[in-house]
């Protein structure tokens, strides 16, 4: 798991506030000082609420849980996709449907819709049975599915946590998975209310630098705890195989002595 310095924060800009007029009473904590109008974030306090929220993340990773990365707005969308892809974890970063938490059912019955139609699209059985131009607005409506769902296709329930890049632009994301109890971790800048997100990071959420750098810390933990998973599991069947009663033991060797003769 990669950890991130005070010095690769200052560098992304992460330090830079909104205007003082702008700002959030509940984000004192995290303020170190004011400089020309706008508030100046503490990084010592980002390294430390980056930190818990890694090992927050790692550990969830580790558990089999998924993390679902969201970012809509243009500066995060990128990141969101880049990162969630490489730690193989689900993603929004088009628009957040409401519903897509607390009425997952109903958007599940879409996300298996699309996969419906993209399996018939690659058998080849739409280009069988339709026409051309047919065939031609399922391929439109599979990208438009896409476009919305294709970052969540592979979601299987209620995530193990939610990271969220803005939490005004994507409030609905921090509400719904509040809701359901889904601890929250998020990218808090002086403008927004760190009280709402189980896990805040205090820091710049507009400049592409600082977003890339927390979220590419988040993906790595995400990415560290997956790897600690697999590597236990062999050690799991271990154990699980030692502590089978002798008669079950005996009953495998006989069955594999079986196999052997046939």
């Amino acid at each position: 798991m990669s950890k991130v310095d005070i010095k690769q924060l200052f560098e992304a800009g992460s330090h830079f506030g909104h205007k003082t007029s702008r700002w959030h009473p509940k984000m004192a904590p995290y303020i170190h000082s004011k400089r020309a109008g706008s508030h100046i974030i503490d990084l010592g306090k980002t390294v430390e609420s980056l930190d818990i929220a890694l090992g927050f993340i790692e550990t969830v990773a580790g558990k089999g849980k998924q993390v679902l990365f969201v970012g809509t707005k243009s500066q995060a969308k990128p990141i969101i996709e880049e990162v969630a892809k490489d730690a193989k974890m689900p993603y929004v970063s088009v628009r957040w449907l409401g519903g897509m938490l607390t009425n997952y059912k109903t958007i599940n019955e879409r996300v298996k819709h699309l996969k419906k139609l993209e399996e018939r699209m690659e058998s080849g059985e739409l280009a069988n049975r339709f026409n051309k131009l047919e065939v031609q607005r399922f391929q439109e409506e599979i990208d438009s599915l896409n476009n919305v769902l294709g970052g969540i296709k592979n979601l299987n329930g209620a995530p193990g946590a939610v990271f969220v890049a803005d939490i005004q632009v994507d409030s609905l994301a921090i509400k719904e998975a509040t809701k359901l109890g889904v601890p929250t971790v998020a990218i808090v800048d002086s403008n927004t209310d760190p009280s709402t997100v189980t896990y805040p990071i205090p820091a710049n959420d507009d400049a592409i630098k600082s977003i890339k750098l927390i979220t590419e810390a988040i993906g790595e933990a995400a990415k560290s705890g997956g790897l600690k998973m697999k590597k236990a599991a062999p050690v799991k069947e271990a154990v699980d195989e030692e502590s089978k009663p002798k008669a079950e033991k005996a009953a495998d060797a006989k069955d594999a002595k079986t196999e052997e003769k046939k």
